[in-house]
């Protein structure tokens, strides 16, 4: 594993991560066509999560922070939870904030670290392996 690599999973544990990742985007998809939501809505707002790339504007440290809070499940399934007990409306909004979050583990994009954007968990995304 390269240096670059340090903290990323590797092997049959990313494989593993990302085919529940896989799953976990059939279940979200499944549960949300059993909402009161729209395909039109879905798609609309199934990147929406990435405008927490923004945050790289101000820094690495910065991006990596908000680009996690927008693609941790904690966010979502905290959203989901409201949806289900209190405010059904935003219910379909959890799942297609999950779906995304799935989508993205599931071609290999995991959570950021702070010192450059393509330095994930689930290994080194994008062109450039150095630091930005």
């Amino acid at each position: 594993m390269l240096a670059l690599d340090a903290g990323a999973v590797s092997g049959g544990v990313r494989t593993t991560l990302r085919l529940e990742a896989v799953v976990a985007l059939i279940i979200a998809v499944a549960l949300y066509r059993d909402t009161s939501g729209t395909w039109g809505r879905f798609a609309l707002l199934f990147l929406s999560p990435d405008l927490a790339m923004l945050g790289y504007l101000a820094g690495a440290r910065v991006g990596a922070a908000a680009y996690n809070v927008a693609h941790s499940y904690v966010g979502a399934l905290a959203l989901g939870a409201v949806g289900y007990t209190v405010l059904p409306s935003v219910l379909p909004l959890a799942l297609i904030w999950a779906a995304h979050i799935a989508f993205d583990r599931m071609i290999g994009y995991g959570l950021k670290y702070a010192d450059r954007f393509g330095h994930t968990h689930l290994g080194s995304v994008g062109s450039s392996p150095g630091p930005r």
